[in-house]
């Protein structure tokens, strides 16, 4: 289970509550962006299948997943998934949580009813599953009342089609409006929240946001842990990196304070004998208000890497270095 807010974490493959769904989840939530893109169908398979050897539960994919792909319609990182679910035969086992909204296969970007409905049935087919473990509004609709999105949602609920639901990208006032409608209307409520929180991002999450998730109990399934790779220490010393998302790392490489905030990263590796993106990552687990940040892999080996933050416990020093230089 998830440790009690404000209980330092010990490390530990134990898995944590997914606040009020009751679900127990692996301390790390393997995300699926790169299946179908950076990561063929062995490639993928094979992350999968270690990432399942290892204990893990817990996958996170998107219908927009690789829509940024020439020659891709989005869709494909779900379409690997759902390959490898009915290929091992383990869809009982996974909590897969994917996402609507930002514009799917047979769909525009929005949350209306109909863009739900319509992206909810491909994500359903593409998964090959009869339900939906946990389904996320991938980002907030302004332009479609409120009301209708979370209707849409809650029939889905009640459909059977849909298991829990989940939000991502919402500014703390519409996340409490959305919570408070759910409540009054009676709807199914929003049980898991998904910002973007990292040593280099901290700003979007700590605060208001993070006070709303406690005062609801949503878990917390942060996104972006490595900064785009910034944070797995392989950029900034002054070499080239051939990556798809080496132009991502940019503005942190121009940046003085995340340039100070991999070096104290560096330190801490050096000393625990970790690596920086195990340290990044445990850095993330050790917050109170997190239940399990999200990171992709593309082969094994990448994913072991991954997997030793989970056993990693920072000592008072570890914290205080990296909050200091990140603050």
């Amino acid at each position: 289970m998830a440790p009690a807010r404000g209980v330092p974490y010990l490390g530990g493959m134990e898995r944590r509550l997914l606040g009020s769904t009751g679900a127990q989840v692996f301390p790390l939530n393997l995300g699926g962006n790169v299946f179908g893109w950076t990561a063929d169908r062995d490639a993928s398979f094979a992350v999968l299948d270690a990432y399942r050897e290892a204990g893990g539960n817990f996958v996170d994919t998107a219908d927009v997943y690789s829509k940024w792909v020439p020659g891709h319609r989005g869709g494909e990182s779900e379409e690997m998934i759902g390959a490898w679910l009915r290929d091992r035969g383990c869809a009982n086992e996974m909590i897969v949580a994917t996402k609507v909204g930002m514009g799917g296969p047979g769909y525009e970007a929005g949350l209306t009813a109909a863009q739900i409905r319509t992206a909810c049935e491909g994500s359903l087919r593409r998964l090959g599953v009869e339900r939906i473990e946990l389904y996320y509004a991938h980002k907030d609709d302004e332009n479609t009342p409120l009301e209708e999105s979370l209707r849409a949602f809650d029939e889905l609920v009640c459909a059977g089609k849909v298991r829990w639901l989940g939000a991502s990208n919402y500014t703390p006032a519409r996340l409490r409006e959305a919570l408070a409608l759910q409540e009054r209307l009676g709807l199914a409520p929003f049980r898991v929240f998904q910002p973007p929180y990292n040593l280099v991002n901290r700003a979007a999450f700590e605060g208001e946001l993070a006070r709303v998730c406690r005062e609801h109990g949503l878990a917390v399934c942060t996104y972006h842990a490595l900064a785009s790779g910034f944070l797995t220490g392989k950029y900034g010393g002054g070499a080239s990196v051939q990556s798809p998302r080496a132009k991502g790392v940019q503005k942190f490489l121009d940046d003085p304070k995340a340039m100070a905030t991999l070096a104290a990263l560096r330190e801490v590796a050096q000393r625990t004998g970790a690596t920086v993106a195990q340290v990044a990552i445990a850095w993330v687990l050790h917050r109170p208000d997190v239940t399990t940040p999200i990171a992709s892999a593309t082969s094994v080996p990448q994913l072991r890497e991954l997997l030793g933050a989970v056993d990693l416990r920072l000592d008072a020093a570890a914290l205080e270095a990296l909050d200091r230089a990140s603050a």
